[in-house]
């Protein structure tokens, strides 16, 4: 029998067991989850931001988060694009291109925003593309076609995400939509701004924000000066969600995309990619602030695919590319159409190459160009597309490590690629992303870590 003595401290020892038991419990509860993608982000674009913004060695914020993994990024397809890539990490399933959190029967599936709502937890995405679009899309609303923007904006609201950022202002008029969005997320309480000074002011009131900055896209951030937008910058627009969501007792979770990563890639557009990631970098850094701060809160940085098959080749001319100043799309807006239509005028196509990429194009080179920018009714192509043509002249001209053109052209997805990619973890439960894993794998990841 034992002793008095040895029976208490027993029974102390046990109670410092359980203690310890419980202590280890409440930390690894995980109140706060901010998701940040990098849209078309593989660890090329990544390098060449590092290369072109610092030097060899250079790292970004994004790289210094403590937990690594890889992903692999495939549909049901195989090469992905956004809204597959999307639902497979937000819901688990690998789905058909295309598809926005539905399978190919048409039943909706649930994503990690709608499991946070269940657990009370305040909700929000942001894109620097439309909040409607692919990867957002998936977070907040079940559609079998990525296209159906105006239907995708009804269910954001009806389903209370509570914090929407990003562009995609046409998807919730009247015309889109069938009604007007903006007046319904003002009756039901939400904030709205569409400036950047209007964002700057609001003030956390009952936790609703909708904050709509274009009609379509955003603006590439090399854009912006000569377009005088007033636009926020990711870095901005993640700032005040954090600031309006953490409001909520409960926790929250928060999808945050930089979007246009991915359309510059598929543009060849070295300056615009490195731009883009360092913004979305910035904005990396706001949510490790926080996160340091808060030792509740959960930060995942990775991709949904990656785009053109970037790579920080050896004899890139670093500097040639950093001295361009506009996206390719822009430079398109400057060229001249010939009287028929069917193509740019020589004069306009040679002046915009040197003036805003110091090019100097033969005859036979703009000959070349005008044959691929035109459609298959002869007619000019959208700017974007004609962006594509100019942005890989300037890519093959100073030696950056991109697919060509002729490749990109054949591809279904305008020129993603089946490359994995990097996962970078922060917080409680971020050694749970290590390792290699399937886009659904992370989506599991993501759902438990907001289980108790």
């Amino acid at each position: 029998m034992l002793k008095k003595s040895k029976r208490l401290m027993l029974v102390v020892s046990l109670f410092m067991v359980f203690a310890l038991i419980f202590t280890a419990a409440a930390q690894a509860e995980v109140k706060n989850v901010i998701l940040l993608i990098g849209d078309g982000l593989g660890m090329g674009q990544i390098d060449m931001t590092r290369y072109l913004a610092g030097d060899k060695d250079h790292e970004l914020e994004l790289m210094k988060l403590p937990e690594t993994g890889i992903m692999m990024t495939s549909s049901t397809e195989g090469v992905t694009d956004s809204a597959a890539a999307g639902t497979a990490m937000a819901t688990g399933h690998k789905v058909y291109n295309g598809a926005i959190a539905m399978n190919k029967n048409g039943a909706e599936l649930d994503s990690a925003l709608d499991f946070a709502q269940v657990r009370n937890k305040a909700t929000g995405v942001i894109s620097t593309n439309m909040v409607t679009d692919a990867t957002p899309a998936s977070f907040i609303a079940s559609v079998e076609d990525r296209g159906m923007g105006g239907e995708i904006a009804k269910q954001a609201i009806a389903n209370n995400v509570d914090v929407m950022l990003g562009g995609g202002r046409e998807d919730f008029m009247e015309e889109e939509a069938g009604e007007d969005l903006i007046a319904k997320a003002k009756e039901n309480g939400y904030q709205y701004v569409s400036d950047k000074t209007q964002l700057e002011k609001v003030v956390p009131l009952n936790g609703k924000l909708l904050g709509l900055f274009n009609e379509s896209y955003m603006n590439y951030i090399n854009d912006r000066d000569d377009l005088g937008s007033n636009e926020p910058t990711m870095e901005a627009m993640t700032k005040k969600a954090i600031d309006v969501l953490s409001e909520d007792e409960d926790g929250f979770f928060l999808m945050a995309e930089g979007a246009r990563i991915d359309h510059a890639a598929h543009a060849a557009d070295v300056p615009g990619v490195v731009a883009e990631t360092l913004d979305f970098d910035a904005s990396v850094k706001v949510a490790m602030d926080f996160a340091k701060k808060n030792g509740d809160t959960l930060v995942i940085v990775t991709a949904d695919h990656e785009t053109l098959g970037f790579s920080a080749t050896e004899p890139i001319k670093k500097e040639a590319l950093m001295n361009i100043g506009v996206s390719p799309e822009y430079m398109a807006g400057q060229m001249t159409e010939k009287e028929n239509g069917k193509g740019y005028t020589v004069e306009s196509v040679k002046s915009v190459f040197e003036e805003y990429a110091d090019i100097s194009l033969t005859d036979a080179e703009v000959a070349k160009f005008n044959e691929l920018i035109l459609d298959e009714e002869g007619n000019i192509k959208y700017s974007y597309l004609v962006g594509y043509e100019i942005g890989s002249i300037i890519a093959n001209e100073y030696q950056a490590g991109v697919v060509n053109t002729e490749i990109r052209a054949n591809s279904s997805t305008g020129g993603h690629t089946l490359n994995s990619v990097p996962v970078f973890a922060y917080g409680e439960g971020a050694e749970n992303f290590n390792g290699m894993m399937q886009n659904t794998e992370f989506s599991d990841l993501l759902f438990d870590s907001m289980r108790p």
